[in-house]
């Protein structure tokens, strides 16, 4: 494996190799900070989505109180998407090469303070524009978390474990995501002064944050070399899929680095438009199931978001059973559990296409949960694979490439581009296309299988030369 490349990110940096601790300390030493490093990120990168995006969960006082109508909620909503888009990309460049335990707490709390900045000076939520810009930062910084947690990863947590470890760590954002809907809850129901007071739902779960990000700078470390351990690979005898040797490296700009094993790597490339199409398929279900209810059943608004509620809560036991499928069943063959999940999220579009109107709400309900807990396998696959199948010192950066693809183009295609076919095409045309999308994903997916599998197949031959 290559030696980390220098950062030269000043006390942001990625530490240096510490000396070597002796193979009994060792023993006693690596299963406590994988649990440590492991909680680190998993209470930090839920502590991301407490200061995210409120300003959807205050949508309602902001439209029934005249403070901004639905087109400017949208705009000042969207600014944070796509600036998590381009950040998750720019930001993963920066984390490659920097510190995990400073990047991921420092990005934290400056997003926290960006809400509290909400919050407490009027002046920035007068103007849209000026609105939409501080939003815009805050998603700058929200980039900062799934850089160094992809780091971690890759770092402590070896090849054929990597897939559950990864699931597990994935639903943070899911209790991130319920955590800021009690904490703004409990937030308003306390604070607010008026009925048209949002204020508390951005600076209390900010304070929370801020917490969250002191417990992660505590618990994380940025890889097992510094803290005088050896690699996970040789700790856990389990080589990485790719590796990069000094020699690679030596004479090469970070510029160039980049270039040639993100920019324009086949497998990382494909894994990109392959994300283009799973996201197109997970908001293109998820944001039109109230929608969809209300059309084609004339079901009732509420029973719209409960039919949202359960596509999120059925994707966490989707991704755990993705990643455990994934190590298990196809022996780190990521590809393998992708296109079996692809191929069911079809399946189940398909079925929940072609249920009758007249069916009972809750036939709606267990199809919502299939396609829901389906396709968020792939979601969390495909970062995964971009950190297994690229060298671990730009396993960020693929990573955030990949995400880049799937929040700009992937997100946009299917809130604009599905809005478009309902409103010129109808329903059936929508979820032909979708159908249709899903076969695409599956055929992108099983071309990137083939690469990894040579690609597993070299480290095997090469485990086996040298035993």
């Amino acid at each position: 494996m290559a030696s980390e490349s220098k950062g030269g990110l000043g006390f942001l940096s990625a530490p240096p190799a510490a000396p070597r601790l002796s193979d009994g300390e060792v023993a006693a030493k690596y299963p406590r900070m994988r649990g440590q490093v492991f909680l680190g990120i998993f209470l930090g990168y839920a502590g991301f989505y407490l200061i995210r995006n409120n300003v959807s969960i205050v949508s309602q006082i902001f439209k029934d109180h005249d403070i901004m109508n639905t087109v400017q909620i949208g705009i000042v909503a969207n600014s944070v998407l796509i600036a998590y888009g381009l950040s998750k990309f720019f930001m993963a460049m920066l984390s490659d090469r920097a510190n995990a335990r400073y990047f991921l707490p420092l990005g934290l709390a400056l997003s926290a303070l960006v809400n509290m900045l909400v919050a407490l000076v009027p002046v920035i939520t007068a103007s849209v524009g000026l609105f939409a810009t501080v939003m815009f930062i805050n998603g700058w910084f929200q980039g900062m978390g799934w850089p160094p947690s992809g780091r971690i990863l890759v770092h402590w947590f070896s090849t054929n474990e990597r897939g559950w470890k990864t699931s597990i760590w994935n639903c943070a954002h899911n209790v991130g995501g319920a955590g800021v809907g009690v904490a703004a809850a409990f937030a308003l129901q306390n604070w607010a002064t008026s009925p048209d007071d949002w204020r508390p739902a951005f600076w209390f779960p900010a304070i929370i944050a801020l917490v969250v990000a002191i417990i992660a700078f505590f618990l994380i470390r940025d890889r097992p070399e510094a803290v005088g351990l050896p690699p996970i690979e040789e700790y856990r005898n389990d080589p990485a899929k790719v590796e990069m040797t000094d020699d690679e490296v030596e004479g090469m700009s970070w510029v160039q680095v980049v270039l040639k094993h993100v920019l324009t790597n086949r497998i990382v490339v494909l894994l990109a438009l392959t994300n283009v199409f799973v996201y197109t398929l997970r908001y293109g279900v998820l944001n039109w199931i109230p929608v969809y209810l209300g059309d084609y059943t004339g079901a009732e608004v509420s029973d719209g978001i409960m039919g949202f509620a359960i596509f999120e809560l059925a994707g966490i036991i989707g991704t755990l059973l993705c990643g455990w499928v994934s190590d298990k069943v196809f022996k780190g063959w990521r590809s393998g559990a992708g296109i079996l999940f692809l191929a069911g999220t079809g399946v189940a579009i398909a079925l929940y296409w072609l249920l009758p109107s007249t069916a009972p709400i809750w036939m709606f309900y267990l199809l919502i949960a299939l396609i829901g807990g389906l396709i968020y396998g792939p979601v969390m696959l495909i970062g995964l694979q971009a950190i297994d199948l690229s060298p671990t010192n730009v396993a960020g950066t693929a990573a955030g490439f990949t995400g880049l693809f799937g929040y700009i183009l992937g997100a946009t295609l299917a809130s604009t581009g599905v809005g478009v076919l309902i409103h010129n095409f109808g329903w059936d045309v929508t979820w032909i296309v979708m159908i249709v999308i899903c076969v695409v994903a599956v055929i992108f997916m099983w071309i990137v299988g083939r690469d990894e599998r040579k690609l597993m197949n070299e480290r095997e031959a090469q485990a086996s030369a040298t035993e």
